[in-house]
């Protein structure tokens, strides 16, 4: 049975509401992701990707239509319970990987298992190592983020972004600073991740060679997928 994690119908955003410079930049978005579903999100910039990882990723409200996650309508969702949802429903993956770069590996993987039950235990590092490990970081657990490459810190950010057991990932050009051979590393991790957990992944990348590897890509212009 086909499970699905993502569900936009209708969705538009709009900034400056009620005011003589208001703009709609999404127009009426319909997507459906579904579980373990890789899909690539395509355009050129300034065509509204972002706004719509932002308002997917819970993080602005759509100004219109009906948003789920997972089966949840959000509409109907406090602040506080967006909160929770994006919690443990989403991870996030950016271009830039905003580790702690004092901590260690192994601490930045925890943050948000610590951040959501405001103490650490032993499941917490157990959990975490085992994040590392299966991103190939066993040998750097201990080694502050600083001091990793920038592939091996984005390896962290994925395994960080699984530490809820999210049933949906949003990667934001997360292979856009890294050479090619960590680029098509990171690639290879999600489309793992999305294989063997069942996560869905909405990959926003500029990479036509990467956005061809995807089983499904849609492509954003002036606020409306083509």
């Amino acid at each position: 049975m086909e499970v699905s994690v993502l569900e936009l119908r209708d969705i538009r955003k709009s900034f400056n509401v009620g005011e003589a410079n208001e703009i709609e930049i999404l127009h009426g978005i319909n997507l459906t992701l579904l579980q373990g579903e890789f899909c690539a999100v395509v355009g050129p910039s300034g065509s509204g990707k972002s706004t719509l990882l932002n308002t997917v990723g819970l993080l602005d409200r759509p100004s219109s239509g009906s948003l789920k996650i997972c089966g949840q309508e959000t509409s109907l969702l406090s602040d506080q319970g967006l909160t929770h949802l994006r919690g443990h429903k989403i991870g996030f993956v950016f271009q830039h990987h905003y580790l702690l770069s004092a901590f260690s590996a192994i601490e930045n993987v925890m943050m948000p298992m610590f951040a959501d039950a405001g103490f650490a235990n032993a499941a917490m590092r157990e959990r975490a190592s085992l994040l590392l490990e299966s991103v190939g970081l066993t040998p750097w657990l201990h080694v502050p983020a600083a001091h990793l490459s920038g592939g091996q810190q984005q390896r962290v950010a994925v395994a960080r972004a699984l530490a809820m057991k999210p049933s949906l990932i949003l990667a934001d050009e997360p292979t856009g600073n890294l050479d090619t051979k960590s680029a098509d590393g990171v690639f290879e991790l999600l489309q793992s991740v999305c294989k063997e957990q069942g996560t869905a992944v909405l990959f926003v990348t500029h990479n036509p060679l990467l956005s061809e590897r995807c089983e499904k890509t849609i492509e954003v212009v002036d606020g409306q997928i083509r």
